[in-house]
């Protein structure tokens, strides 16, 4: 028999976007502004943000030399979402901090925000729970989840269990726990110059400043 065990893929995520498009007739930038991003007040969220912004207001992701063989700047560094036109299921989306915030605020007040609901709480619980804790998975659906007793994971350790969040491999985090009410956001370009920089993770950078967040504001 096969050994069953965990691995972390986009693919799933890849095709629901070909889903979504199929069910709505509508392409999922379209659908990610008119249903999420715009009422939330999330200005500065979409895909292929130079279709808005000047380049100078983004970070380039990559000196790329391997594949598109050019500063990537303003358009999405994942390889998969690129050839779908910068807008994947899983990866291309642009944003900050503010209005990350509001997407995780809304989150923690399960799918309410600004007197409009999203979605019913029943939906995000379904979302937010550990179904394989006990087997050495800690994620939930979508959301990553603190790691487990003894394990490696994606926060300081501080947080709650019903916490949840996501890492992303540009180097970015954000993260929102019921228990204490924080959000935490943390963007940056760790891939640049090239992908291979890696003390963002081996340093524990975003894990550190999480910790200091919850030390200052909880006793």
């Amino acid at each position: 028999m096969a050994k069953r065990e965990y691995k972390y893929s986009d693919f799933t995520f890849i095709i629901l976007k070909e889903y979504l498009e199929k069910v709505t007739g509508k392409p999922l930038d379209q659908l990610s502004h008119e249903n999420f991003f715009a009422p939330l007040g999330m200005n500065s969220t979409l895909f292929n943000p130079l279709r808005k912004f000047d380049m100078s207001r983004i970070p380039p992701s990559e000196i790329d030399t391997y594949f598109r063989h050019e500063t990537i700047q303003g358009y999405v560094h994942d390889m998969e979402a690129a050839m779908e036109g910068g807008v994947g299921g899983h990866a291309g989306l642009f944003s900050n901090a503010i209005d990350l915030a509001k997407m995780m605020q809304m989150y923690l007040q399960k799918g309410e925000y600004g007197g409009k609901r999203y979605f019913t709480h029943d939906t995000f619980d379904e979302f937010n729970t550990c179904y394989f804790c006990k087997t050495g998975n800690r994620r939930g659906i979508g959301f990553d989840k603190p790691q487990l007793p003894g394990k490696a994971g994606p926060t300081c350790n501080c947080v709650s269990a019903q916490s949840f969040g996501h890492t992303g491999f540009t180097g970015t985090m954000a993260w929102a726990d019921p228990e204490s009410g924080i959000v935490y956001v943390f963007l940056s370009n760790r891939t640049y110059p090239d992908a291979t920089t890696n003390k963002l993770s081996q340093e524990n950078i975003r894990e550190d400043i999480q910790q200091v967040i919850q030390d200052a504001i909880i006793d």
